[in-house]
């Protein structure tokens, strides 16, 4: 038997060919380059199996053209791309890969907080503009010693965790928030219980929480009122948790002494968006203080392939053995009469 796989909005892997080496032969694995779902005809979703998405919307209009389809799995972690009731109702399983790359984002986030504690972004302009004049060891306005701040983390998973690890190991004091984690094993750092208490006393307040529709907009106006004045926003979660016309009026307000900005809600973002042009103008307010990369943390070689080989594993582990693993609507499916074997450890 020939199981179909769809690798839709493949536009970042076009020869999907370690996608096809993961399947095998018992797989026809086809391509459809768009991030429009109407784009793609009905037959193509009708003759799926399993479909692996990057950034394409499956929502209910695209469920009920999935005749055929197990599983669709997103590469990466966030799952707000797919309609997780409609896909439990159709017997559909919607996994993720949310265990890849996670020491990558763990170094991002904290290479982005080193990067303003030491004054890098300064160093590197002044001394481009002139070696000589720029010759100043303080210029980095948010330069202090890290071992004084406090860090304060927003969603304790496996990347706020492995965030946490590093910054104990810099002798930081580390306090986290999350609703969702059960303290009752050890976990890095301090619980704090209400956010807005973790804001008022972090230094540096880091986000590393899902998008839901809890978190969506989370960090808008009214939290960035509470957070320490000074204190330094880093997100390399989801974009749509942050408010980034909030973030750049807090910078030019002094509410916020710094941003590290990784994730966007429009990517690439608007280059007229308020908090864009000011990293790219540097007025006097914002010069050393604002990081921008573009969605990158999850990035390495290495990482690229690992979440590439999972997504495309978790289809055929499904299809071929019936084995579900990082399954984000098992209540669905399981209210549908669906119970699919876990993969076994």
């Amino acid at each position: 038997m020939t199981f179909r796989v769809l690798v839709v909005d493949a536009a970042h892997a076009m020869d999907v060919a370690i996608e096809r080496e993961v399947l095998g032969p018992e797989f026809r694995v086809d391509v459809v380059a768009t991030q429009d779902p109407a784009e793609v005809d009905d037959a193509t979703w009708a003759s799926a199996d399993a479909v692996l998405s990057w950034l394409m919307p499956i929502r209910a209009r695209e469920v009920a053209k999935l005749r055929r389809c197990r599983v669709v799995v997103k590469y990466g972690v966030g799952v707000d791309i797919i309609d997780l009731e409609a896909a439990g109702r159709a017997g559909i399983a919607a996994c993720n890969v949310p265990d890849y790359g996670t020491g990558e984002v763990a170094d991002h986030a904290i290479a982005m907080m080193l990067s303003l504690r030491r004054g890098l972004p300064s160093f590197q302009d002044i001394l481009s503009a002139d070696p000589v004049a720029g010759w100043r060891w303080s210029a980095g306005p948010l330069m202090k010693r890290l071992a004084t701040d406090r860090l304060g983390i927003v969603g304790l998973g496996r990347i706020g965790s492995a965030v946490a690890r590093r910054a104990l190991a810099f002798g930081m004091d580390v306090a986290w928030h999350d609703p969702h984690v059960d303290a009752s094993c050890p976990l890095p750092g301090r619980r704090v219980h209400d956010l807005g208490d973790l804001l008022e006393t972090s230094d540096i307040v880091s986000l590393h929480c899902p998008l839901t529709d809890e978190t969506r907009g989370l960090f808008g106006r009214e939290a960035l009122a509470r957070i320490k004045p000074g204190a330094i926003l880093v997100n390399t979660a989801r974009g749509a948790v942050a408010d980034l016309d909030a973030v750049h009026e807090a910078l030019r307000a002094g509410r916020l002494g710094g941003a590290a900005i990784d994730v966007f809600p429009q990517e690439p973002p608007d280059p007229s968006s308020p908090l864009v042009e000011a990293f790219r103008m540097q007025p006097s307010w914002a010069a050393g203080r604002i990081i921008l990369s573009p969605h990158a943390a999850f990035y390495s070689p290495q990482s690229w392939r690992e979440m590439r080989e999972k997504a495309a594993a978790t289809a055929r582990d499904l299809l071929t053995k019936g084995w579900l693993r990082n399954c984000v609507n098992q209540a669905q499916l399981e209210a549908s009469g669906l119970r699919p074997p876990a993969k076994p450890d």
